[in-house]
């Protein structure tokens, strides 16, 4: 089974989601794959990936508050070295992924009409995230 690994950067202005579906489908596209299984990993511990709607902005927005609600900056943790959203960094991204793994049919990715892939910045300043897609056939 062969495997092809791209790279792709995302820069965050901050807390947020970014999607990054088209940069994946970019990938994909490039291994002339018709069949197989497209995966995506995040190479930090204070960002994370989820699939969510990507048609009704407030699907993403409720999801923030839902997170920031159950698990807020600054209350009390021990690992705070870079700052109150430190560990409530980490926590986010233990709850939730840093990989997804999407079949490729047809040589697209079969995602869901209403499903996108987002990289989920759980920091209150920029960074440039890294993300790795694996391409399998």
């Amino acid at each position: 089974m062969p495997v092809s690994h791209f790279p792709i950067s995302v820069e965050t202005a901050g807390r947020g989601l970014y999607e990054v579906s088209d940069k994946v489908a970019q990938a994909v596209a490039s291994t002339g794959v018709e069949e197989g299984l497209a995966t995506v990993f995040c190479r930090h511990t204070s960002c994370s990936l989820v699939i969510m709607e990507n048609a009704d902005p407030s699907a993403v927005s409720d999801l923030e508050k839902f997170f920031d609600e159950i698990v807020p900056d600054g209350t009390g943790w021990d690992h705070t070295a870079e700052g109150p959203d430190d560990m409530s960094s980490h926590i986010k991204m233990a709850l939730t992924r840093t990989s997804e793994s999407i079949p490729i049919s047809r040589g697209r990715l079969g995602l869901g009409t209403w499903q996108g892939i987002f990289l989920w910045e759980h920091r209150s300043r920029p960074h440039r995230r890294s993300l790795t897609v694996s391409v399998t056939q």
